[in-house]
């Protein structure tokens, strides 16, 4: 038995290792803001319009801010919705283009615009689908798919983490003798559920599952889906393979990035969370806040007392921050005697 856990950890790390050798990838990053590059710093003034009529109607038309200011030759188009933005700078495109530049104009670019984009989701979608060797997709999903192109989470483009996701797993469930295009297939739906139609309460996971319940997806596709962040019991092989290989795509280095002030205020928080429980003498986030290193006093806690207290900040730690992959807490308690010979 012995023998068999030692060789059983082995193989798993040279599985691991090799999926993730076997796939290659960019590390593109996305922002939360598009600027809009323009020739002259004169096409400000049209784009404003008379008393800012030009400005106001694309602003109705797409729900995006369109910010002016003293940048050169550049204007900031921000909003969170990633598929509203491109809508605005595509439509700011051809009305600088065109040059004629007024508010019923603006509305009929905009509304053919939106048309463009539903159409180029869809064929998105499809491409994805046949690149990846997918088939019978419902179309409803193939919408989900293409719509990921315009979504990024923690400045990650959810459809390249999707499309990496799935070879991952086809790979890894290839090495362990499963069906590969079953996981492939779940590891492309696994976060159906970031790209919703409507406003929703439930964890992107369990809404994700829905959708694909509803689609007719086979069943442990539909659980891998729901049980990727542990929300659900995993019922199949498949589902512990797509949890594994979406940690791996978003932990790569520069797969994800957030905005330094945040990050920052991220990492101080995370530092303050030891100091509310007693007996914590120091703190250090380390490995860009994916390791938590809490060093404690050896008369107040004893080595009894260290497993509960860093199981006690880890459980604190989830309920109250949020944050991509996951932290490690490390609770350092060691006794120092000083003496002098004098």
């Amino acid at each position: 038995m012995d023998e068999a856990k030692v060789n059983a950890k082995k193989e798993a790390k040279r599985i691991i290792i090799q999926t993730i050798q076997r796939v290659g990838t960019e590390t593109a990053v996305e922002n939360a803001v598009t600027v809009f590059h323009i020739d002259s710093d004169e096409i400000k003034g049209r784009i404003i319009g008379r008393e800012g009529r030009n400005i106001r109607a694309l602003e109705a038309a797409t729900g995006i801010e369109i910010v002016v200011d003293d940048t050169p030759e550049a204007i900031i188009l921000s909003g969170f919705d990633p598929v509203r933005r491109e809508i605005a700078r595509l439509s700011l495109h051809k009305l600088v283009t065109d040059g004629r530049i007024h508010p019923a104009r603006i509305e009929e670019v905009v509304s053919k615009t939106r048309k463009h984009i539903e159409e180029e989701i869809l064929e998105v979608g499809k491409k994805t689908a046949i690149d990846l060797g997918i088939h019978g997709l419902h179309p409803e999903i193939i919408r989900y798919v293409g719509k990921m192109k315009y979504r990024s989470s923690y400045g990650q483009n959810l459809l390249q983490h999707s499309r990496e996701t799935a070879r991952l797993c086809a790979i890894m469930a290839a090495e362990l003798g499963l069906d590969p295009k079953l996981a492939k297939r779940a590891g492309l739906l696994h976060d159906l559920g970031k790209v919703p139609d409507e406003e929703i309460e439930l964890p992107h996971a369990l809404y994700g599952m829905k959708i694909a319940e509803r689609c007719k997806e086979h069943p442990e596709v539909c659980n891998a889906i729901g049980a990727h962040h542990e929300e659900l019991e995993m019922t199949s092989l498949i589902s512990p393979i797509v949890q594994l290989c979406d940690a791996i795509s978003g932990a790569r280095p520069g797969a994800r990035r957030e905005i330094a002030q945040s990050y920052i205020n991220r990492i101080k928080k995370l530092e303050q969370i030891p100091y509310e429980f007693e007996g914590v003498v120091k703190t250090y986030a380390i490995q860009a806040g994916r390791e938590l290193r809490v060093i404690v006093g050896s008369e107040k806690i004893s080595d009894k007392d260290v497993d509960t207290l860093s199981f006690n900040i880890a459980r604190k730690i989830q309920d109250e921050m949020t944050y991509p992959g996951q932290v490690k807490v490390t609770v350092i308690r060691e006794k120092r005697a000083v003496h002098f010979a004098k």
